[in-house]
């Protein structure tokens, strides 16, 4: 509100021709950016409901049925929303959490809806009874849905471990999100079920589906991926790996930062004040950089002196002055940095006043120099996620296997699974790096090319998209699993699985690519950059991993996906399908079985 009335002010004091007005500022600087955030959100949920009606329409070829998981989804929204409010009050969040909820939102709120009545349609068409198919797509698909959640859960548990609050505060918004789409999928979404019975199918898309609602068959597009994959493993295998890998090179030059006021969209207040300032007056806002020295200050004085001498000479500083607390043993020198106070420059000339300026000025004074200030802090902040990075993947990856092994019985399928997920987070940052750093098609997006990659978000993306990724790892796994465990014939198993949830998968997909595609189209620089890592690599775990790496693994390893030694099997059977699994031979000899070697021509 105060904001409002600074905009009313400035505004009518600039329709005097004989001078302009500009605004500068931390607090005009928040200011833009929460505005110009909640536009993008409602740009990002515009297009990504928009898209995901037109997704589900034609994965379903049913209005009804498309519209099912858009509730559910909003539903889940509004309740996390609630949630977060209640939390909101007894510890800070940041104001991006309501971007973050909405975003996962809708990703996982469709997607989790889109395969429980996916299933519900599909025993249906097999001939089960209204409530015989609602306990089946329960037990099967909603087991893998709560799996699924838990995993996502857990990952997204690894952002509450960073000690900072934009991280706690965008990772405990995903995470009440997350768990109110799996309990409007598990209790809300059979009772609309109950209701709707065969209604979901009403007003069909024309030429859309063959055959019977939700029938699945040896049919179309995945039946013929299906077979390319299946005959040809290794070819399939060698590209798919050398696609993601090559995706993954341009990280290796990433240079991490925050963008800080150059990410704003040109006629943004803030930034128009900044270049003024930066052209009148050699700095752009006023943020200082404090030099705090704990000593006693007749003994300090002359190395004060001589940092100022050193400061004054160094271009990226502006020079204050000190202060001095004799009472206290305390002086503080500052200055102000030239230029944006977050671009690379600024952090640059932070680290040689640590390195170089403080420890020639106070050499054998015995004296305690700190430096603080907000470019300090994006330094220290660096420090911090090189600290906690490995503490969080460690974290992550653990909790993944523990989960994969206990759920399919099999200490491969976690192993791989896990690779597989790197190989999709590696290819997202190799192309943000080739898109925002490089700017390599920012142009033709419509994103800003920026020196740096936002520093807090290659971590970020590691817990929202290994979580993600597990999605759809789960309920391929699950239908291979489900299917082998009936047949005992682990290439038929696999190409089952591809068929079956090829279509699903594919579709789920393109939705999160429309809604996080939605969120990258805004005009926030750290936005575009999430929105896209999000996107691309959903798109190519979905399309390259899931639909043609993983087959291809799981065909050249035969039984052995499914080798479990015997002593591990204290371990609970927890069947996702909703049946404890039964031990193939192999699992029951603790050795591994013969690759598989059948044709998937069936």
């Amino acid at each position: 509100m105060v904001g409002d009335f600074v905009d009313e002010v400035l505004d009518g004091a600039d329709e005097d021709p004989l001078f302009e007005v500009f605004a500068a500022g931390q607090a005009t600087l928040i200011a833009d950016f929460i505005e110009i955030s909640e536009k993008d959100l409602r740009t990002g949920e515009g297009i990504g409901i928009s898209v995901a009606l037109v997704v589900l329409a034609l994965v379903f070829g049913a209005v009804a049925a498309a519209v099912l998981p858009i509730v559910l989804a909003i539903f889940a929204i509004i309740a996390a929303l609630g949630a977060t409010a209640l939390l909101g009050l007894a510890t800070d969040l940041s104001f991006f959490v309501t971007n973050m909820i909405t975003m996962i939102g809708l990703a996982v709120g469709i997607d989790y809806s889109l395969f429980i009545v996916s299933r519900y349609r599909e025993e249906r068409a097999r001939g089960l009874e209204k409530h015989d198919a609602i306990a089946r797509a329960g037990a099967t698909a909603g087991r893998a849905v709560l799996f699924s959640g838990i995993t996502v859960v857990l990952a997204l548990m690894g952002l509450l471990i960073f000690p900072m609050s934009v991280f706690q505060s965008m990772g405990a918004g995903a995470i009440l999100v997350v768990i109110a789409a799996v309990l409007a999928s598990m209790t809300l979404l059979p009772a609309i079920l109950g209701l709707m019975g065969d209604r979901v199918n009403a007003i069909r898309v024309p030429l859309v589906q063959r055959g019977k609602p939700g029938e699945v068959g040896p049919h179309g597009f995945w039946n013929w991926v299906t077979r390319a994959v299946m005959r040809r493993p290794i070819l399939s295998l060698a590209l798919a790996a050398g696609l993601l890998l090559a995706a993954a090179v341009p990280y290796l030059d990433i240079n991490r930062g925050f963008s800080g006021i150059g990410s704003l969209p040109d006629g943004a207040r803030s930034k128009e004040g900044f270049m003024v300032l930066q052209q009148e007056f050699g700095f752009g806002q006023d943020v200082q950089a404090k030099v705090v020295i704990d000593g006693d200050t007749g003994a300090v004085e002359a190395a004060i002196e001589r940092l100022e001498a050193a400061v004054a000479s160094d271009p990226a500083f502006v020079p204050i002055g000190a202060e001095v607390y004799p009472e206290a043993n305390l002086s503080v020198y500052s200055a102000r940095l030239s230029g944006d106070p977050m671009a690379p420059e600024a952090t640059e000339a932070i680290a040689r006043l640590r390195a170089e300026h403080i420890p020639a000025a106070f050499e054998g004074t015995g004296a305690k120099v700190l430096v603080g200030g907000d470019t300090a802090m994006i330094l220290d902040f660096e420090g911090t996620t090189d600290t906690f990075t490995p503490i969080v993947f460690a974290f992550v990856l653990g909790l993944s296997f523990v989960l994969l092994t206990v759920a399919f019985r099999s200490i491969v399928v976690p192993v791989f699974s896990i690779i597989m997920n790197l190989l999709s987070v590696g290819a997202a940052y190799g192309l943000l790096v080739l898109v925002f750093q490089k700017g390599v098609g920012a142009s033709l997006f419509g994103f800003h090319e920026v020196e740096t990659i936002e520093i807090w978000l290659p971590l970020f993306l590691f817990a929202i998209l290994f979580g993600l990724s597990m999605d759809y790892q789960v309920f391929l796994l699950s239908r291979i699993r489900e299917h082998y465990d009936d047949t005992g014939d682990n290439t038929e198993a696999v190409a089952f699985g591809l068929r079956s949830t090829g279509r699903l998968i594919t579709g789920a997909a393109a939705i999160m690519v429309a809604v996080f595609g939605g969120f990258a189209l805004g005009d926030l620089v750290m936005m575009q950059q999430m929105g896209f890592g999000l996107a691309v690599a959903v798109f190519m775990d979905a399309t390259v991993v899931r639909s043609v790496l993983v087959p291809s693994i799981m065909r050249l390893l035969g039984d052995r996906n499914w080798y479990f030694p015997g002593w591990l099997e204290w371990i609970p059977r927890i069947g996702i399908e909703g049946q404890a699994a039964p031990a193939a031979p192999a699992e029951a000899a603790g050795v591994l079985a013969p690759t598989a070697v059948a044709g998937a021509e069936e």
